[in-house]
């Protein structure tokens, strides 16, 4: 009797041990245009198309790790070239953006991660165009 409550226990413990995913709502993803270089951070909701370039991106799921695995963020997107010609169509993981990548002449989209919550698309941060130093005047410090 010992050994079957000890087994039941055992696997109780086993299973708990893998936590279900967290589907969230929203996405995080970074976009290149190969022509002019430039990179831009996407924040998707889940189940609303977005255009970038000639491309309709649509989230159809995304799945972040609980906090106490290894981090990880599966998103399925499709993935439209003018509206009309599927391009991509599939998983993409944060942790290895190889594995399921997008094939594209212009454009590469990967998973930044999956957030918790989320306002619709943005354009990437803008960073001053200034030059901003943070070097000290000796002449102008006191002895």
């Amino acid at each position: 009797m010992k050994k079957i409550v000890l087994f039941c226990f055992c696997i109780g413990i086993t299973v708990m041990s893998f936590a279900k995913d967290i589907e969230t709502q929203s996405v995080l993803l970074q976009a290149l245009d190969k022509t002019t270089g430039r990179t831009q951070f996407l924040t998707l909701k889940v189940e609303e198309p977005y255009v970038y370039g000639d491309l309709t991106v649509r989230v159809e799921k995304c799945l972040k790790r609980p906090p106490e695995e290894t981090p990880e963020n599966s998103v399925y997107l499709t993935v439209l070239e003018k509206g009309e010609q599927e391009i991509f169509k599939g998983w993409m993981f944060s942790s290895n953006p190889a594995l399921s990548s997008m094939e594209h002449p212009v454009y590469d989209i990967w998973v930044v991660e999956c957030k918790e919550k989320g306002n619709g698309p943005v354009a990437a941060p803008v960073f001053p165009t200034e030059d901003v130093s943070d070097d000290i005047d000796i002449d102008s410090l006191e002895d």
